[in-house]
């Protein structure tokens, strides 16, 4: 083993400076350095020893799975949905209210400023393309090895693939999402904040 030159005062000082904060910021860095300490407090470090040197009986660390995310951070994307479409529809307010005492006229009316504000946000932030080209009531051919989640088979299923029918409806499918990004902060759960009105 050749012999290593000796460090300054000030060499040695500023090294422990830096180390000192790789360690407490860096995991990688201070699993590197354990065995080094380890080695060193077992009196097994001789004088000049690189850590390349040492032995490393350090354990693997086992990756702890991740905490499971409380439920309203877990579903927070569909209560952000769901905060804009109230916000641009006021659909949970349309919801929650029994529409079968108002006239059809009222219901019409409210029916035509929530579906303007839903719309709004359906095209603002999603792109949305139908599953089948077709007209709804057009013949079309199912082929054999269809992908059963864009295209459900009604009536009468018998048989194997490939199947002629009747479009009932074209379906829908997302092919670009842009929602914005929402600050961690935010309680996911406040759909809409009360409104007060001072005088």
């Amino acid at each position: 083993m050749t012999e290593q030159p000796s460090l300054s005062f000030f060499a040695r000082f500023w090294l422990a400076f830096v180390c000192f904060w790789r360690i407490w910021f860096n995991p990688p860095f201070a699993q590197a350095v354990l065995p080094v300490r380890e080695a060193d407090k077992a009196g097994l470090l001789p004088a000049g020893a690189t850590p390349a040197e040492l032995p490393n009986k350090t354990e693997p660390v086992e990756k702890q799975p991740p905490a499971p995310l409380p439920p309203e951070r877990e579903h927070a994307p569909a209560l952000q949905v769901l905060a804009m479409l109230q916000r641009e529809g006021r659909l949970i307010d349309f919801l929650q209210e029994d529409v079968a005492a108002f006239p059809d006229a009222d219901v019409g009316a409210a029916a035509r400023i929530v579906h303007e504000g839903c719309r709004k946000v359906l095209r603002q932030y999603l792109t949305l393309e139908p599953v089948l080209p077709q007209s709804e009531g057009d013949a079309v051919n199912v082929p054999a090895g269809f992908d059963a989640q864009r295209i459900r088979l009604t009536g009468n299923v018998a048989g194997q693939p490939p199947y002629n029918g009747a479009l009932k409806h074209h379906g829908w499918v997302t092919t670009a999402v842009k929602f914005p990004s929402t600050s961690p902060a935010m309680d996911p759960r406040v759909l809409a904040p009360a409104e007060v009105e001072l005088p």
